[in-house]
């Protein structure tokens, strides 16, 4: 099951390839933005409490080293970079550690807590998405100087997969979360405040090169652990869902539109909303004993033995079995 969604996964997005540029078979490199969905050690340096740094995170990485990832392993970010044959890992861009070699194949510029929303980053001290855009105009700026030849940079980005993961903290924190924003705007008028903001990020990254996206949709926000607690685990949360639900179908109707008005680029939208509802609801079809986490919430205060029998790592994060299980 799970080396078979992988590869679904990769013939996916292969297909860009043959209709924008039938000569090229490969990637060039995974280029991710947005949340820990994604991050793979941005927030190691910042002030904030949204880190992965310390054990018993990164538990089933290799030499159980704690990244900074938000799981027991691997995440969405290494685990498309690996299917689609770049890298086996994605490194941080804001890592201490990052080769110049790993620029080429491609970084993370994700952190853990970020949104769209700019409050959603602000109120956790983390990388906000535009900022993120920043990040990536200092990476080109050392790609170009390690490449040294600007047409081959315009060809390594044209040719990323651009891998988007942003809404999940603006609506589950920002928007369910604060009352003031409850208050001010009804779910339609804060989701389509979010893919205002959405489009300014992409047109950002699109006037920088990219033209291959992979936009990712909101996890189903009211079924993770840590909203499930305040029902005493015993039902998803029917309000934060539904507006999970909006505000995905608004993303997939904006990729539809960015495929239609720029011919040039690429872009499909992935369901990540309904793939994890799935195993939420049966998690012994694929393989999983339970929806509830395996570490590091009020549900689940001593880490369990196997992280693979768990659909959810954490409070909030799926299990690196349950990222390659809900794979498109």
């Amino acid at each position: 099951m799970e080396n078979a969604n992988i590869k679904v996964l990769v013939v996916l997005l292969s297909i860009w390839i043959s209709c924008v540029q039938a000569q090229t078979g490969t990637f060039s490199a995974v280029l991710a933005f947005g949340d820990s969905i994604l991050d793979t050690g941005n927030n190691n340096l910042l002030m904030t409490v949204s880190r992965g740094n310390f054990l018993p995170y990164g538990r089933d990485f290799p030499h159980r080293i704690p990244t900074g990832r938000f799981g027991n392993g691997r995440v969405l970010s290494d685990l498309v970079a690996s299917g689609l044959g770049v890298k086996d890992l994605l490194p941080a861009f804001r890592s201490p550690f990052l080769k110049n070699s790993e620029l080429a194949t491609g970084v993370c510029f994700a952190s853990g807590g970020s949104g769209l929303d700019k409050f959603t980053a602000s109120i956790q001290g983390v990388i906000w998405v535009q900022d993120q855009v920043s990040d990536f105009q200092r990476y080109l700026e050392k790609l170009n100087q390690q490449v040294g030849d600007a047409a081959k940079v315009k060809e390594i980005i044209a040719n990323a997969v651009i891998l988007v993961s942003a809404g999940n903290n603006d609506l589950a924190i920002t928007y369910f979360s604060t009352p003031k924003r409850q208050t001010r705007y009804t779910v339609q008028a804060y989701t389509d405040m979010l893919i205002g903001w959405k489009t300014t990020f992409i047109n950002s990254l699109y006037d920088l090169g990219a033209r291959k996206f992979a936009i990712l949709g909101t996890l189903p926000l009211g079924c993770l652990p840590g909203a499930r607690q305040i029902t005493g685990n015993l039902i998803c949360l029917p309000n934060v869902n539904y507006g999970a639900r909006v505000y995905n179908d608004k993303v997939a109707n904006l990729v539809n539109q960015y495929n239609q008005r720029l011919p040039n680029g690429k872009f499909v939208y992935i369901d990540m909303y309904n793939s994890l509802l799935e195993v939420i609801n049966n998690p012994s079809q694929y393989g999983f004993t339970t929806a509830k986490p395996c570490c590091c919430s009020v549900m689940t205060p001593i880490p369990c033995l196997r992280s693979g029998s768990h659909v959810f790592w954490d409070f909030a994060h799926p299990s690196e079995k349950a990222y390659k299980t809900v794979l498109p």
